[in-house]
């Protein structure tokens, strides 16, 4: 009998929990059905997706930060990391509709701004670029997807309407309706319009370490050539 009564108590609590984030989370739930095709019911969504616990914790960490409450965000925002894999400081400001898939290995800064239905894929760093205090991590607008593995760095705006592609890297303001790619990261599509002399074929991105290299390799073979001269005179 006291199995049976746990039983109904756990059924009644996951109830309640499915109703109130239900209704709280809307935005998030629609999102996550929108975006993500793997999504195939109310339930599975509520119970099983990490990206969405994720932002139930941050919002419980961030109304207790605005608070003032001291350690006890933090250690919410900590006990997230270990259970979702994302890591949200209780500082971050981020408004209705974000979706983040996957989410393993997501951060997001302590004065980071995030505006509706954003998209975040896995490995996605909004971050600082240095100690400075103050506002130091990035503010994204409306509308934005952020590739995996893309790093989003320093106090610079994203406007509305942006595709950043996986692994780049952001370091400058980046206009609406555009789309980002490459290290560091350079505006590809502009308007609908695609930039002169730019690509959006990622396999094809220029690798600034092996342009380097080719460099120094051709300043070596001039200064062999050089002493090769000298010896002959």
């Amino acid at each position: 009998m006291l199995l049976l009564y746990l039983v109904l108590l756990l059924l009644v609590i996951v109830a309640f929990y499915l109703v109130v984030i239900g209704i709280g989370f809307r935005d998030e739930v629609k999102a996550t059905f929108e975006r993500d095709p793997a999504a195939t019911s109310f339930v599975e969504v509520m119970l099983t997706y990490a990206g969405l616990h994720a932002l139930i914790m941050h919002r419980i960490a961030h109304k207790l930060y605005t608070m003032k409450v001291p350690f006890i965000p933090r250690m919410i925002s900590q006990f997230s990391r270990w259970v979702t894999g994302i890591e949200i400081h209780p500082g971050a400001v981020i408004a209705h509709g974000l979706f983040i898939d996957h989410g393993m290995g997501v951060v997001i800064g302590e004065t980071a701004v995030i505006g509706n239905n954003v998209t975040l894929y896995q490995g996605v760093t909004l971050g600082g670029t240095g100690k400075e205090r103050g506002k130091r991590h990035p503010t994204l607008g409306n509308d934005i997807v952020v590739g995996a593995g893309a790093k989003v760095l320093g106090n610079i705006s994203i406007g509305d309407n942006v595709q950043i592609g996986a692994n780049a890297v952001v370091i400058r303001d980046v206009p609406p309706n555009s789309t980002v790619v490459g290290v560091p990261g350079r505006i590809v599509r502009l308007e609908g319009k695609k930039v002169i002399g730019a690509s959006l074929d990622h396999t094809s991105l220029p690798d600034p370490i092996a342009q380097a290299l080719d460099r120094l390799q051709e300043e070596i073979d001039h200064i062999e050539h050089e002493m090769k001269d000298c010896r002959k005179k």
